[in-house]
């Protein structure tokens, strides 16, 4: 016969199983134990995380309902942990440690024992509890005040003391908007290294250089590159500009006065800006805003989606270019063997990734005006029409960077380039761009400077009509050899049309632009490179 403590112990832990199963199938955390242990006394029941029950379970719950796309097709693991309910609420968790160690140290009767309880119950999360809670009082934060009380019984008193919401929340925004750019960091900084290896290594193969998309002059595969590279440099410039400027909210009171923390600490404000210095070294900040009201001002989120933006920028240039030279054939994207480029055309290879990144960068440029409007309709000290926008804005925005800066890893590993096209579209227009430097040299062996001008123009249009107008081939070289005007023979005018004498300073500002700026960048930050990304859609 089971005792009436036995069955109850029984029946908490099938309550806990099913609790677990449910959490487990919908968790993002980027790596799960393979088994979990749930004991009550003497009893214990195990859930392994490989049971295909489980599994299939998970499986069948994914396709049910909106998942975003964010979460199955392209961010990071990495990337969606740092915006996930676990990270938040073990942030939240570490919030509440720090003020309660800068208040004991400034004299508030706070023992090391509750402080010892709340540091050993920072990561295990009972959400039951709090979801629980939360349907009674409406209040997500009270929510996990009490659900960490239930943990805490001994320090469940002294948790959030002094505190309003927005001591969590903003705070943790900024903790997680500060990791988010650290990544992005360092995902900007492997994405330069290898344009710059790319940009290196054609530095001196000419190209025909564009403007309002129609062939110029000439220029190198590697000082284009160079163009895409100085964009996303000066993202990266941006970025650690952030970073350097993040200040946290501190500890400010419900309308930005602290007159909390006044009647705390009898009034004495030297212990309240000692607090709140405390707070912000324990979590990593050498400073706090300087003044709040109730948030801190909704500008910040803007500077920083703009930043984002500027990323999305450059990603949308590099892809649209080379969704054109792909259109060339001058490069392409990887392709995969076994990818499949239309189900309609077999012997087609889309730029697939490059209008991936296009896509989520139109789709950061926009939201990036989220938080300007949201900045710009706070009344006062706050108001609440901010949150719900937020949520979504900001999360999303640090997402799509996360997966156009993995994209960009993956297609600038393994750019293809396609020499002989590249040279024989350039030598296809070479001798319209070396009309003058055929009649300087003309003109040196006793041609009249303008009858050889107008020759020239009358060939020109010719040579362009048969192009145009029959699809024939560009002649005009032959025509001026022909032509005793001129008197210049067939080996002097291909000595002239070498693409190397028409590229000017590319190959030397390229050099220059690796080893004055790129270089020390990414030697200083060598510890960080060599990151490769392996897409799976």
């Amino acid at each position: 016969r089971l005792s009436a403590q036995t069955v109850w112990d029984i029946w908490e832990l099938m309550i806990w199983f099913i609790w677990y199963r449910n959490v487990l199938m919908e968790s993002v955390m980027p790596a799960l134990p393979e088994t979990i242990r749930l004991t009550r006394r003497r009893w214990e029941i195990k859930i392994s995380l490989n049971d295909k029950s489980l599994k299939k379970e998970r499986t069948v719950m994914e396709h049910n309902r909106y998942i975003s796309p964010f979460e199955t097709r392209y961010a990071s693991k990495e990337m969606q942990y740092i915006f996930s309910e676990d990270n938040k609420f073990r942030t939240w968790r570490r919030l509440w440690i720090a003020l309660a160690k800068a208040e004991k140290a400034q004299g508030l009767p706070i023992t090391q024992e509750q402080i010892d309880q709340l540091e050993a119950h920072k990561d295990d999360i009972n959400y039951d509890v709090a979801i629980a809670r939360e349907k009674e009082v409406r209040h997500d934060v009270m929510s996990h005040v009490y659900a960490y009380g239930v943990q805490c019984p001994d320090a469940k008193g002294i948790i959030h003391l002094g505190a309003t919401s927005c001591y969590v929340g903003d705070n943790t925004d900024i903790l997680v908007m500060k990791e988010g750019l650290q990544v992005i960091r360092r995902k900007l900084l492997n994405v330069i290294a290898l344009l710059a290896d790319f940009a290196r290594k054609y530095k001196d193969m000419p190209a025909l250089a564009y403007t309002h998309l129609q062939p110029a002059q000439l220029t190198t595969v590697g000082k284009r590159a160079t163009l895409w590279i100085n964009e996303l440099y000066m993202d990266y410039l941006e970025v650690e500009n952030r970073l350097e400027n993040l200040a946290l909210r501190g500890s400010k009171g419900t309308t930005g006065t602290q007159a909390s923390f006044m009647e705390l600490f009898d009034g004495d404000s030297s212990k309240i800006k000692a607090m709140e210095k405390s707070i912000a070294q324990e979590l990593g900040f050498e400073k706090v805003v300087p003044v709040s009201g109730q948030t801190y001002s909704r500008k910040i989120d803007y500077f920083v989606l703009s930043t984002l933006s500027g990323i999305a920028q450059s990603a949308m240039k590099f892809s649209n270019d080379m969704r054109i030279l792909q259109n060339f054939k001058e490069m392409e994207e990887p392709f995969e063997k076994h990818q499949i480029g239309s189900s309609a055309m077999p012997y087609k290879r889309n730029p697939m990734r490059c209008e991936r990144i296009t896509a989520l960068s139109r789709y950061v440029m926009i939201d990036s005006l989220n938080p300007a409007f949201t900045a710009g309709t706070q009344w006062f000290e706050r108001t609440l029409d901010d949150s719900a926008n937020r949520r979504i804005s900001v999360a999303e925005a640090f997402l799509a960077v996360d997966a156009i800066l993995g994209i960009l890893l993956n297609v600038c590993d393994g750019l293809v380039v396609y020499d002989k096209v590249i040279h024989a579209r350039v030598m296809n227009e070479l001798p319209f761009m070396a009309t003058e430097n055929i009649m300087m040299s003309a003109v040196k062996k006793g041609g009249d400077r303008q009858q050889l001008h107008e020759r020239l123009r009358e060939h020109s249009i010719e040579a362009a009509r048969v192009v145009k107008e029959e699809g024939g081939k560009n002649d005009l070289i032959e025509r001026i050899c022909a032509d005793p005007t001129f008197g210049l023979k067939v080996e002097e005018i291909e000595e002239i049309l070498d693409p190397r004498n028409f590229t000017g300073r590319a190959s030397e500002q390229v050099e220059e632009f690796l080893s004055e700026l790129i270089d020390p960048l990414l030697e200083a930050n060598k510890d960080q490179l060599g990151e490769k990304v392996q897409l799976s859609v």
